[in-house]
């Protein structure tokens, strides 16, 4: 049930409530409990359906508008992107009663300096999946991590994980659009912003919830 308390500052507040939005984000890519950590991520594969999962944020930035994920080059995730670099994602604060919908494009990195060091930085034991000796989504004969058994439950060494890091890639998403809806029994709140390249700056409107 929704609570009767007075409304937060961001109420009817058009840039309070931009602010906010980014406010929540950011730390999803710090904080494990934040809910903006798991957000729900969308493509669209080559029949034109929408391919939703949840992905980890692992950088978020503002100012740059970009977020930043791992996943595996082999997924089909990656010809989605390289076909229509469209993406939207999805967040949802249940305490703050916030829903927070991304959209823009989606870049992917395989090699250099960001990918290298993002490799580095994450745990053996998270760079552990891209031992996977067949891509993610493949059909199997039964029910399987998809990891050699050598590795089953352990945690790999660093020469282990050679062979894994060409698995490894970044998903970069460049945040176009924000869309926020705050629920509230009083009434709902509902805002819109686009970024303008040539003004170099977001612009935001109200929405009917």
């Amino acid at each position: 049930m929704m609570s009767n308390s007075s409304p937060p500052d961001y109420y009817d507040d058009l840039e309070l409530s931009f602010t906010k939005a980014w406010d929540l984000i950011e730390p999803g890519a710090s904080k494990r409990a934040s809910p903006a950590h798991t957000p729900v991520v969308g493509s669209i594969d080559a029949s034109g359906i929408a391919q939703l999962r949840v992905m980890v944020l692992r950088e978020a930035s503002r100012n740059l508008r970009r977020l930043r994920f791992h996943t595996d080059s082999r997924s089909a995730k990656m010809d989605d992107f390289a076909k229509n670099e469209r993406v939207s994602i999805l967040m949802y604060d249940a305490t703050e009663k916030l829903q927070l919908r991304l959209f823009g494009t989606a870049r992917l990195e395989t090699i250099g300096p960001e990918v290298d060091a993002a490799w580095t930085e994450s745990t053996p034991f998270a760079r552990r999946c891209y031992l996977a000796e067949s891509a993610p989504g493949l059909s199997a004969n039964g029910p399987t991590s998809g990891l050699p058994s050598w590795i089953e439950g352990k945690q790999p060494t660093e020469d282990q994980l050679n062979g894994a890091r060409t698995n490894f890639a970044l998903l970069w998403c460049e945040v176009t659009e924000l869309e926020w809806l705050y629920l509230k029994n009083s009434g709902h709140r509902r805002a819109r912003w686009k970024w303008d390249d040539a003004m170099q700056s977001w612009s935001g409107r109200w929405l009917i919830p």
